[in-house]
């Protein structure tokens, strides 16, 4: 009888670490959800949360800089343009997501340089818009382009949060000035962005 209920014991227990086991490989960081962009005129929807990062390098100013591997975004549109993705990103290590952040704030710093550079006749200005106390920070930049052979501007807000080995990055695009981007917002998102990671 004391076999019996000894193999008992370590079977249920066995059973038990399985049933925590899945539930602890499941728990990834959470996303923003629609109706935490900022406001605008059309309603914003969202997408499901695919792995990897988008297509074409992942991020407008930092491609190629957020690797696939651990990563996950949602995509954000609305009937008028304006559009956005959270990209998130588990890092091996918290001193590897520093110099995750470190490197896209790099890349924000200096994108309107870099795109100028590259398009010949563009013109492009990128700022930077502080930094918020939201876990172990995040910061908030800009980009505001206007081409001249085509006519048109276009104004983004970027930003790059870290909680623990955990970064998230957001960007809000549309046509437009700064003047008409919704900054105070923004950084609200921002805000619930990082601060709902974990």
């Amino acid at each position: 009888m004391t076999m019996f209920r000894s193999a008992f014991t370590v079977a249920a227990l066995g059973l038990a670490a399985l049933a925590v086991a899945p539930a602890q490989a499941a728990s990834q960081p959470a996303f923003l959800s629609a109706g935490q962009m900022p406001v605008s005129s059309t309603p914003w929807t969202a997408s499901r949360v695919f792995s990897g990062v988008p297509e074409n390098g992942g991020a407008l100013c930092a491609p190629y800089t957020i690797p696939a591997q651990n990563s996950r975004y949602r995509d954000f549109n609305t009937e008028l343009d304006t559009n956005g993705v959270q990209i998130t990103t588990v890092a091996p290590s918290e001193a590897a997501a520093v110099e995750l952040v470190d490197t896209l704030r790099e890349s924000l710093a200096g994108c309107g340089p870099l795109l100028e550079r590259q398009n010949p006749g563009l013109k492009a200005v990128s700022a930077f818009h502080g930094k918020l106390a939201v876990e172990e920070g995040a910061w908030v930049y800009s980009l505001d382009t206007a081409d001249p052979e085509v006519g048109s501007t276009d104004i983004h807000l970027f930003s790059v949060g870290r909680d623990g080995r955990t970064v998230t990055f957001v960007r809000w695009g549309q046509m437009g000035d700064l003047k008409d981007a919704p900054l105070a917002a923004f950084r609200t998102t921002t805000t619930t962005a990082v601060a709902k990671l974990w």
